[in-house]
């Protein structure tokens, strides 16, 4: 954590975020590999006809049809939205991006890390046909950013794997805006003031202190609808929910901590001398009672985020890039001098470190921001190429920005080589810092 006492605190659940990233990382990667190989294999054909299925949902007078490459980044991703909007709104009222102190560094990185990529790409591709890609080379993976980092092991601080997480969450808020702002359709008024009412019901549930997840992810699955029938891309639907997700519990601490206590004194007085909880009816109430005070006590926003990273990190994500980093190789040396190829790896390789060490150096430099525990410049820098790996966000803006085509495939090459040269020189210079701090293993 940022230069702070309380830190190991706030990083005491880091830990299980950093290893569940690893194997999400290494998950998302292979299904890179499979996607790639399969795109490239003499069963190409089945790969790609496997996306373009038909599937229908809803009732059968009014089904919602689209293929299975739709409903994947359209439907699927929007429950990935979701559980970025609820890291976003976690990181600003507890987090790293709680404090302006601790804030300021992050998100002076992450500023440069999406400005300075989205420059070069512009500058590279000015009035050609993929200017419209400028926002690609924004993103950074979390996951495989932060996979990454966690292979090096005790080695690498835990406030260097903060620093990069709550860069790549102020990355997801960009790239979020820019996706409402600039990467939508024509707008439907009727569908969108749909949208609006249904936004207010979410908010009036959260004023009215409903804290059962239930109503407000039926709502949020009509919002989806609205927002897909109205122009501004559905996934959107996704942080929009998050932000009405309440973030405060039933009960505050001291009571908490009070019934609990209690009914720790209910259990220990019911024991009955076989030392088996199953034997006695009432250790079974008072662990019942106990299940339901800390429920009471544990917000609706961190129950949601905990029952989804699971089926984001391993299903939804990996699927994503089963669907959509298959792309056909041939003639890939005629594809890296496209102007599209070429402004992506430059985003990724060398503007998002260019932008992530300049930002924060002016910031450390003006006074506004100190670098993390534990960090020097050297293993700042490594981090700053790990920001470079744009994956899974930078793939989904390059499906809105080119939709389907060579334009498309121009921009999946320049994301899968720009990702790989950033992780790789990441992955060394964050080694090599490591080794300097920590000396070499025995």
């Amino acid at each position: 954590m940022m230069a702070s006492n309380a830190g190991s605190s706030k990083t005491a659940p880091f830990a299980d975020f950093a290893e569940r990233g690893v194997l999400a990382g290494l998950l998302l990667m292979a299904c890179t590999v499979i996607a790639l190989a399969w795109a490239n294999s003499p069963w190409a054909d089945s790969y790609f006809h496997l996306w373009e299925i038909e599937l229908s949902v809803g009732l059968a007078s009014r089904p919602v049809s689209g293929s299975l490459h739709h409903w994947i980044n359209d439907g699927l991703m929007a429950v990935f939205f979701l559980l970025v909007g609820l890291e976003i709104k976690r990181e600003l009222l507890v987090g790293e991006l709680s404090s302006p102190r601790h804030a300021a560094l992050p998100i002076a990185a992450a500023i440069g890390g999406m400005v300075v990529p989205a420059t070069l790409y512009a500058l590279t591709n000015l009035g050609g046909e993929g200017a419209a890609g400028w926002g690609i080379p924004m993103a950074t993976d979390i996951a495989f950013a932060l996979g990454v980092l966690t292979l090096l092991g005790s080695r690498v601080p835990t406030s260097l794997k903060v620093f990069l997480t709550a860069l790549a969450i102020v990355d997801d808020m960009g790239a979020v805006l820019v996706i409402a702002l600039f990467y939508t359709s024509s707008i439907s008024l009727g569908a969108l003031a749909l949208a609006g009412g249904t936004l207010l019901v979410l908010v009036a549930l959260n004023r009215l202190g409903v804290r059962a997840l239930f109503p407000y992810l039926l709502a949020g699955l009509v919002l989806w609808g609205a927002l897909l029938s109205s122009g501004i891309h559905a996934t959107i639907a996704g942080v929009l929910l998050a932000l009405a997700i309440p973030s405060r519990t039933r009960i505050n601490a001291l009571e908490y901590s009070t019934a609990a206590r209690s009914l720790l004194d209910d259990f220990d007085r019911s024991e009955t001398g076989d030392l088996q909880v199953i034997t006695s009816k009432g250790q079974q109430e008072a662990l019942y009672a106990m299940d339901m005070v800390s429920s009471g006590a544990q917000a609706p926003l961190l129950r949601l985020e905990q029952y989804l990273h699971g089926p984001v990190s391993f299903l939804i994500m990996p699927l994503f890039a089963l669907a959509n980093a298959g792309v056909d190789l041939t003639g890939v040396t005629g594809v890296m001098a496209e102007r599209i190829t070429l402004g992506i790896i430059l985003g990724l390789v060398v503007g998002k470190p260019l932008g992530v060490m300049l930002f924060s150096f002016l910031a450390v430099r003006a006074g506004a921001a100190s670098l993390p525990e534990g960090v020097d410049w050297r293993a700042l820098h490594g981090a700053a190429w790990l920001a470079g790996i744009g994956f899974t966000m930078s793939l989904f803006v390059g499906s809105l920005a080119f939709g389907e085509g060579a334009h498309l495939t121009q921009a999946k090459v320049g994301i899968l080589l720009g990702s790989l040269v950033a992780g790789v020189v990441g992955w060394r210079l964050v080694s090599r810092a490591a080794r300097a701090r920590t000396g070499p293993r025995p």
